[in-house]
């Protein structure tokens, strides 16, 4: 009784990770749109302050005693931060260079290179079952993008850096909380801060500093608010990143992204009357079966794990 009540807590803990990574995704989705359309604010400046508000709140917790911050040395996770830096730089490039059907039809691929990382590099077994479901997800993401692929040689560079560095950095986010034996506050409290002074020295050779759309522009108090705003639920986002990798893996994570890909989707048919064609409503049921299908056969496998070592003499 007492194992079946501690399995149900674990599972209702990361449900409720999962819930608040899905809020404030979209929550920030839809702030962040409205800041690049309504003000103009630079893409990466905001990022910076995203992570700079991300290591005061963690900041604040740990004077709260939320938790106990762990002594690390910067080279053990200066790999992790500037890893960080390059999955935002590519992204963006990526962003700029590609359409949306390109960028997240780019985005979609990062969950087999996970796999393919962790198995070669890692020596992590993934069963039959778990990579079909592969296949109804990228499936389903192509389908989606269909219309809106167009291919180019700079695009196509940035994107697929873009995935690699993606990838590596979140096989080290799970694989650095394992490693070092810390939580993922105590992880990102360390990289928020390394991070940001990354990112620091790279705006000024993508982004304006001063004028129209520079970090030192003639901004508004709505403006500055909501990118504070922004920088709050920012905090909550990757705090949640960390803690859902570290409690169950980077190919989970993917997974539950592609999730939010299709209520992202679903949410501007019902509430902006976006267009929504044909197939990609059936891009969407097929990203959403490969979804169920992968917790289904993941739950499966832990259950057998945990009756097999119950088991042993």
């Amino acid at each position: 009784m007492a194992t079946r009540f501690s399995s149900l807590l674990g599972n209702g803990r990361i449900v409720t990770g999962l819930l608040v990574n899905l809020l404030s995704s979209i929550c920030i989705v839809f702030i962040n749109k409205w800041i690049y359309v309504h003000y103009g604010f630079p893409n990466m400046t905001l990022t910076l302050i995203h992570f700079v508000v991300t290591w005061l709140g963690l900041y604040v917790c740990q004077k709260m005693d939320i938790f106990a911050p762990k002594s690390l040395q910067p080279t053990k996770i200066l790999l992790l931060a500037l890893s960080f830096c390059g999955f935002v730089v590519f992204t963006n490039l990526s962003l700029q260079n590609n359409t949306i059907g390109t960028y997240q039809l780019a985005k979609a691929m990062t969950t087999p290179v996970i796999i393919v990382i962790q198995t070669v590099y890692y020596k992590k077994t993934f069963s039959t079952k778990i990579k079909l479901t592969l296949i109804p997800i990228t499936l389903g993401v192509i389908l989606n993008s269909y219309y809106d692929v167009r291919f180019n040689v700079p695009g196509m560079a940035f994107a697929t850096l873009g995935v690699l560095v993606t990838s590596l950095y979140q096989v080290w986010v799970g694989a650095k909380q394992q490693e070092l034996q810390v939580n993922s506050m105590q992880l990102l409290y360390y990289q928020a801060p390394m991070s940001s002074l990354f990112l620091l020295t790279l705006v000024p050779f993508f982004e304006p500093l001063t004028g129209t759309g520079g970090i030192y522009g003639p901004w508004s108090f709505t403006a500055l608010g909501m990118v504070l705003l922004s920088g709050i639920i920012a905090f909550l986002v990757n705090l949640s990143i960390y803690w859902i990798i570290g409690n169950t893996s980077p190919v989970t994570y993917n997974m539950f992204g592609h999730f939010k890909f299709c209520i992202t989707l679903l949410g501007g048919y019902v509430l902006f009357q976006d267009p929504l064609s044909l197939n990609q409503g059936f891009g969407i049921m097929c990203t959403l079966l490969g979804i169920l299908s992968y917790t289904h056969f993941k739950i499966t496998e832990q259950e057998e794990s945990k009756s097999k070592l119950v088991q042993r003499p």
